[in-house]
């Protein structure tokens, strides 16, 4: 290939997703020397715009120390761009010369190629490049930012339960998760043993009875004498409304600008608070919503995590050689592989954590899910047992 790539990001910052711009942008210096590197500024708008910024001007050097860096740094955007918004797309990277643009996201970024794509008749290349704390992608064991999100996660619960022990009480964290609830399971990941938290763990695959939550949480403190709770924020009631608006007024639920309850702001945490109030008088409960802190945290880049999002941008200038597609983690039993997919296989589709992953009469982990989470984020300190 010659000529001209394009490369965005889109949807929610990750702590490593900048290392998959600097890995396509190096591999692109690397096999086509010579070739332009335009870095759309905050996603599709800069296409529509025409605001890049010229990523092949810039030094290795610069660029390594951005890589490293957590964020978007090319600004990011949540347009979902429907069938004439690509138009506009299609048009502005013609307009910059493109002959591929790889385009760093997860579920909604792999439509819009998928969009594009079918617009554009094979003239120009679109990959999709992974990238979501969710975890959430078909045709992916997991996916770029999801272990170093998961590590702060289950660093966070860890530390928790730790604090409990000594004043006993009941916690509550919620955990970022629309759809899927492998980052609030993460939670689990670093338990010490079978008296650790989190002692429950509430996901969106699951129906959520606030009744049933009281009568669990005190189970549990009648058997720990504390209570560590991980909720997704995404979690739903049996009929299939997001929790919050079971727990919240009409009139008092927050909405973004696309018109969708806000799961993690202040309403779920004190609907969550009332409920334990009203169900458990008298016992001392908190409720934090971890909120964005996981999904970017410096403190908590894991170095795997950096190394797979860097080759997946790499990955993705071999399949823009091939024609475009999705790149994709996979786990051949031993070792993440790196595969080109269809865009059809991801693109607009959610990936749930299978039913395994949890026992079937309890809301905690199973053996099939500590093993995965296990797999992916390894124990990282050495603690010692308190004595309480």
């Amino acid at each position: 290939m010659a000529g001209t790539f394009v490369i965005a990001q889109g949807g929610g910052p990750t702590a490593v997703i900048n290392q998959t711009v600097v890995g396509a942008t190096l591999e692109i210096r690397k096999r086509h020397p010579g070739a332009k590197v335009l870095g759309s500024i905050h996603g599709v708008r800069g296409i529509r715009d025409g605001n890049y910024v010229d990523l092949s001007a810039i030094p290795e050097d610069r660029l390594r120390l951005i890589a490293g860096t957590p964020s978007a740094a090319l600004g990011s955007t949540r347009d979902k761009p429907d069938a004439a918004y690509c138009d506009v797309i299609l048009n502005g990277l013609k307009k910059a010369g493109a002959d591929a643009f790889i385009y760093i996201g997860g579920n909604d970024t792999s439509g819009t190629q998928q969009i594009l794509t079918d617009a554009a008749g094979g003239k120009i290349a679109f990959v999709h490049a992974p990238k979501t704390i969710d975890n959430d992608l078909e045709e992916n064991d997991h996916t770029p930012g999801f272990i170093s999100a998961a590590e702060f996660v289950a660093g966070a619960f860890l530390s928790v339960d730790l604090d409990f022990r000594a004043l006993p009480g009941i916690y509550v964290g919620i955990v970022m998760g629309r759809h899927a609830g492998f980052l609030t399971a993460a939670a689990a990941a670093w338990q010490l043993d079978p008296d650790s938290g989190p002692h429950l763990v509430y996901v969106p695959e699951r129906p959520f009875s606030a009744a049933g939550f009281i009568d669990d949480v005190r189970a549990t403190l009648d058997r720990h004498k504390r209570c560590i709770v991980a909720v997704s924020e995404g979690v739903s009631t049996a009929d299939g409304k997001a929790l919050v608006e079971s727990l919240v007024p009409p009139e008092k639920l927050e909405r973004d600008a696309h018109g969708n309850v806000k799961l993690s702001g202040s309403d779920l945490p004190a609907a969550l608070e009332r409920a334990l109030a009203e169900g458990l008088p008298g016992k001392r409960a908190r409720v934090d919503a971890l909120g964005y802190m996981p999904r970017g945290y410096i403190g908590a880049i894991s170095a795997v995590d950096a190394q797979e999002a860097f080759d997946a941008g790499a990955f993705a200038v071999t399949v823009a050689e091939q024609g475009g597609g999705s790149v994709a983690l996979q786990y051949d039993g031993t070792k993440t592989v790196l595969k080109k997919v269809p865009l059809k296989n991801v693109a607009g589709k959610t990936r749930h954590m299978p039913d395994d992953f949890m026992k079937p009469d309890v809301n905690q982990l199973s053996d099939a899910g500590m093993a995965y989470l296990r797999r992916l984020v390894p124990e990282k300190y050495k603690v010692g047992k308190p004595f309480v």
